[in-house]
């Protein structure tokens, strides 16, 4: 009996000192990471960085394959870019980015009603965007159009130039008569911002609380660059 007592006493300081052993080599659990967004002027110099890449054709090497499989499960752009419809104005391609960079709403003279107001609404509520681009365009058909003070042919067409008509008839007021197409598609850019802000209740109180920065630019089509022309803040 007593033996038994002895070997049970053992087996049980064994026992509770491996135990003790397994518990202190345990790994201890990684803290969690909070990913930081990055400020809004570091994103835009990424993009900047992008043009500069596509202006002198030296465009990074992706790849797509394994890109598009990682994308898969979701979808982060941090930008939403409005640009126009014009095949040559491609947001992807003219800031050097990829699949999942860029949230993409385009029309002809980059002019946004509800459908598109909502889809960058869905960007940054929904899927994190911090940096919305309104981004026009050199030679841009549309704002020409307007310019021209013609009927449009269709209704579909003459909805286009009437949101664009406000911007060209401020142009008219201070350019000169062989300058009113540029100035017109400088004042077009502006004035799909403030027609993009004023229409979103979402998007003003993210750019009131400093979690929307807007950025207007323009694409030149010539040499490739983008310019910006102003960012707008919580503060502006």
């Amino acid at each position: 009996m007593k033996k038994l007592l002895v070997s049970l006493f053992l087996m049980s300081q064994f026992l509770g000192a491996g135990l003790a052993q397994q518990q202190a080599v345990a790994p201890a659990k990684a803290p969690a990471v909070t990913a930081q967004t990055p400020s809004a002027e570091s994103i835009w110099a990424d993009l900047m960085e992008g043009n500069q890449r596509f202006v002198s054709g030296k465009t990074k090497a992706v790849d797509v394959v394994t890109l598009r499989n990682t994308l898969v499960k979701g979808q982060q752009p941090r930008v939403v870019v409005v640009a126009c419809s014009d095949s040559r104005v491609s947001p992807e391609i003219v800031f050097d980015k990829n699949l999942g960079d860029i949230f993409v709403v385009e029309s002809a003279g980059n002019v946004v009603g509800p459908i598109g107001v909502g889809s960058i609404e869905y960007a940054v509520e929904h899927l994190g965007s911090s940096v919305l681009v309104v981004l026009g365009h050199q030679g841009c058909g549309a704002v020409a159009a307007a310019c021209s003070g013609e009927k449009m042919p269709s209704t579909n067409l003459q909805a286009i130039v009437d949101k664009i008509l406000p911007a060209v008839t401020r142009a008219k007021g201070h350019a000169k008569a062989d300058d009113v197409l540029e100035a017109a598609i400088l004042e077009n850019i502006h004035q799909s911002t403030e027609d993009i802000l004023a229409s979103s209740d979402v998007l003003q109180h993210f750019l009131h609380d400093g979690k929307l920065t807007v950025f207007e630019a323009i694409y030149e089509l010539g040499s490739g660059k983008v310019v910006q022309l102003r960012p707008l803040s919580g503060d502006h």
